[in-house]
């Protein structure tokens, strides 16, 4: 696996404010870290904390999982990449996926229907403006009139596709330069990436995999119970599951949970579930479960780190610490 590994971290890190996370930024890419990639759901957008780190550390590649494909107007999306593109020229990765009813409904006002059509759409609509093409085209889920990017990047980013299902997976690999997963255990990967047998030479496989780097187990746990409940709950994630093979151990806390059961639902997970879901243990127990993502299949495993006591008690020191004990594996 040697040193060509790539390596990443999810950013902004929760308690450190944007404005501080320049010694952030320089500590991942110290340790080893080679790609920082950023969310958006209702905590930063996924833009400005990469645009930091661009400017900051421009040892680090960045990503984003995802840019989500109805909050933006395709034109905004497509400007938006390609400024990061020419910000970090060869560093960028933009990451889209369909994300979910209720960050696209209920809280960006805007109609979430025919996730997969627009997905495809926009990608194909990215691909040609960010090429600098004038795109002049009726899609499916949107019409765009005269489109032309005024600064298309000398190097354009690679464009990646969020996909769960074996039809995204399809596309992601028919379409996309590469596919983020989210959400699954190591164990899953090969069932995932079964779906992408299309995909040409240097296909990117990136996945957000949830680090909760403690010894207490019974916290890692309860963390974990906590994400299961918020997730899988989820129509999209749950059928994910259900395709993985999971809905036997997943029933019972489901049914709880739509009988507005909280407490029900928490307590039908099994550890055994959270243990494979979550990564949690020392840091160096941490670093060997996310490398097995990699043993998979996984070309950029991407860590979310979660909080923990230990990082609340040593704040920045701990966090300062914890980066480097998680660093790449020589």
């Amino acid at each position: 696996m040697g040193m060509s590994m790539r390596w990443g971290m999810t950013v902004p890190f929760g308690g450190v404010p944007l404005a501080d996370h320049a010694a952030v930024y320089t500590a991942l890419a110290d340790a080893g870290f080679t790609d920082v990639w950023s969310a958006e759901v209702n905590g930063t957008d996924a833009f400005t904390p990469l645009t930091l780190a661009a400017a900051w550390e421009p040892r680090l590649r960045l990503g984003t999982a995802i840019a989500p494909v109805f909050t933006r107007g395709p034109g905004l999306l497509a400007m938006t990449a390609a400024a990061l593109a020419e910000t970090a020229p060869g560093r960028f990765q933009l990451g889209i996926g369909a994300s979910s009813p209720v960050v696209v409904g209920d809280w960006n006002a805007v109609d979430f229907s025919r996730p997969f059509a627009r997905s495809r759409d926009v990608l194909r609509f990215l691909r040609s403006a960010l090429a600098g093409e004038v795109v002049d085209e009726e899609f499916a889920t949107f019409t765009v009139r005269r489109f032309r990017l005024e600064r298309p990047p000398a190097t354009p980013p690679a464009l990646m596709l969020a996909a769960l299902r074996p039809q995204m997976l399809r596309l992601a690999a028919a379409e996309a330069d590469g596919v983020i997963l989210n959400w699954l255990a190591a164990t899953d990967v090969a069932t995932a990436l079964a779906e992408t047998k299309e995909a040409g030479p240097g296909f990117d496989v990136a996945a957000r995999i949830f680090v909760i780097p403690t010894e207490d187990a019974g916290y890692a746990r309860t963390v974990g119970r906590r994400m299961i409940t918020a997730y899988l709950t989820v129509p999209a994630y749950a059928a994910f599951h259900r395709w993985l093979g999971r809905s036997e151990v997943l029933e019972p806390m489901w049914r709880a949970w739509e009988s507005g059961d909280r407490k029900g639902a928490l307590a039908a997970i099994p550890d055994s579930l959270v243990d494979e879901l979550i990564v949690h243990g020392s840091p160096d127990e941490c670093r060997s479960r996310v490398e097995a993502y990699a043993r998979a299949g996984v070309t950029v495993p991407v860590m979310a780190l979660m909080p923990t006591p230990e990082l609340e008690r040593g704040g920045a020191a701990a966090l300062a610490e914890l980066i480097t004990a998680l660093g790449r594996p020589a």
